[in-house]
């Protein structure tokens, strides 16, 4: 038996001892079934973006915000929320999160204006952050390690399938208009979602918690919350202000907040053992070369879905409908990769797998943008679905075995702490893609544009910003030789606990 096993709680002793109890699964599908309505909601957002805009008369920095607010408050509070959920119990968290979203949804959907919409989605990322943490956790604290494949499988799928549904839902429901709504219906819709959700959770999720007892961290938390306010406020801002002296003076203190975060969280780790990051967990390589992958990841992501959004509609002119089943080929190529990664291919290929998909996600841009230069304003819908099948695959490739391959070390322990730093760094990645959107999309187009100049400008624009995030795929490829050949779960005899954080005895809480 293992330190860990030691030193489990009762309720992570009730949840082992019932490994085969099918209430599991329906645990499961409860929690997949949030991270399905969080991640339905991002692209649903994105498909009705140029709807709000138009209906709502939000300006372009209100448009980033509404997207960029809430993956900054999403990314500000994940550690948090996967530490509150280690410290108060995973399901409390999970089900306060689900309401309180469902709450925030209603009032993005009855926002009265651009302002209170912004404010709103803050809102509901912050709500987020409590509730998506609280899914892996969960997970990693109740399948065995033999199981966790098949369940990181079940989760790129769900990835996929609301990559897929997400946008058809968003344009269905901003071209129907219901009940003279407009854009509204893809916030209301969360609603009876996220009852359910809360109804059946509270009945079918076992509780637990980390098996010794931690402080919040409130000191570490006001420093991540300042550091990303310091680097993601004055970027998304900086091309509508004139890119101000005092942003690029808060831009360069960021790192040096960060920098005082790591002392400082080295100190209270020393003092009592509860930090808000468990930074010995960068001590294992596939966690600390995933985070990194991770955050550029997040970066090339924020770019593309937002600009090819307003590529289709804004600059091509299409409908919202034309535009969601547009994406369609993109989202089912990414569900079936998904699938198919963890289960077949990672097991018998390692990280080729992953760097595969990071090379052909590279080759589905450049594609695009040749296609996208060579057909200008006239390229139909049909010829886009060869770049997006390819992006689309490479996609799929990366998202499962990626999550699988970080968190394939950590201990049960630490699964908060972990979960909430994996998710951190990628919104934090994709709050920076939205931030750079300003400079490689906006920045491109310019201000004044007569209405004949607008496609053309728009096209130009797509183009500039495809080249980085090409570029990004690269980088994330290199990246990749950091990573182990094979996930050590699949390595037979392969520990699945951290040296110097699993066999650590708890510390006194101070």
């Amino acid at each position: 038996m293992t330190s860990t096993d030691t030193l489990r709680t009762t309720a992570d002793r009730g949840e082992s001892g019932t490994a085969g109890d099918r209430r599991r699964w329906f645990a499961l599908a409860i929690v997949m079934t949030a991270a399905f309505m969080d991640l339905v909601d991002v692209t649903i957002v994105n498909i009705a973006i140029p709807s709000i805009r138009q209906d709502a008369g939000a300006s372009v920095s209100q448009i980033q915000w509404i997207t960029a607010g809430y993956a900054l408050a999403f990314a500000a509070g994940l550690i948090t929320g996967g530490r509150l959920g280690d410290i108060h119990g995973r399901k409390r968290l999970f089900l306060v999160g689900i309401g309180g979203f469902t709450l925030a949804s209603a009032l993005c959907g009855f926002a009265a204006n651009p302002e209170m919409l912004v404010a709103s989605r803050i809102l509901q990322g912050a709500m987020a952050a409590l509730m998506v943490p609280q899914v892996l956790s969960i997970v990693h604290a109740t399948f065995p390690a033999h199981e966790r494949g098949k369940v990181f499988g079940l989760f790129g799928a769900i990835v996929g399938l609301g990559a897929v549904s997400g946008p058809l839902l968003g344009a269905l429901l901003t071209e129907w208009n219901l009940f003279g709504l407009e854009w509204r219906p893809i916030f209301l819709i969360n609603l009876p979602v996220g009852i359910v959700g809360l109804v059946l959770g509270s009945r079918f999720i076992s509780e637990s918690k980390a098996p010794r007892a931690l402080r919040l961290d409130l000191v570490g938390v006001a420093m991540v919350v300042l550091g990303l306010l310091m680097l993601l406020y004055p970027l998304t801002r900086g091309e509508e202000l004139g890119w101000p002296v005092w942003g690029y003076v808060s831009m360069a203190g960021a790192p040096v907040v960060f920098a005082l975060l790591v002392v400082f969280e080295k100190r209270k780790a020393a003092r009592d053992g509860s930090p808000l990051v468990e930074l010995s967990l960068f001590k294992v390589k596939s966690f600390a070369a995933g985070i990194a992958v991770q955050t550029v990841f997040g970066v090339g992501l924020g770019i593309f879905f937002l600009v090819w959004t307003l590529y289709m509609q804004t600059g091509l002119g299409w409908s919202p409908l034309r535009a969601g089943l547009t994406g369609v080929p993109f989202s089912i190529a990414v569900s079936t990769a998904a699938g198919l990664s963890v289960q077949k291919l990672v097991p018998r290929f390692g990280r080729k797998v992953l760097q595969a998909g990071a090379l052909l996600m590279a080759v589905g841009v450049l594609i695009y943008i040749w296609e996208s230069e060579r057909y200008g304003l006239s390229i139909a819908s049909w010829q886009m679905a060869l770049p997006l099948v390819v992006m689309g695959v490479g996609m799929g490739l990366i998202v499962a075995p990626l999550t699988d391959a970080v968190l394939s070390e950590v201990p049960r322990e630490h699964a908060g702490s972990a979960s909430g730093l994996i998710n951190t760094v990628q919104q934090m990645g994709n709050a920076l893609g939205l931030g750079l959107v300003s400079v490689v999309f906006f920045g491109v187009i310019g201000d004044d544009l007569r209405p004949e100049r607008i496609g053309p400008a728009f096209v130009d624009a797509f183009q500039h910003a495809l080249g980085w995030v090409a570029a990004v795929m690269v980088v994330i490829f290199l990246l990749m030789f950091a990573l182990p050949r094979r996930p050590a779960q699949h390595i037979e005899g392969a520990s699945s606990e951290v040296p110097g954080v699993a066999e650590r005895e708890p510390q006194p809480v101070g």
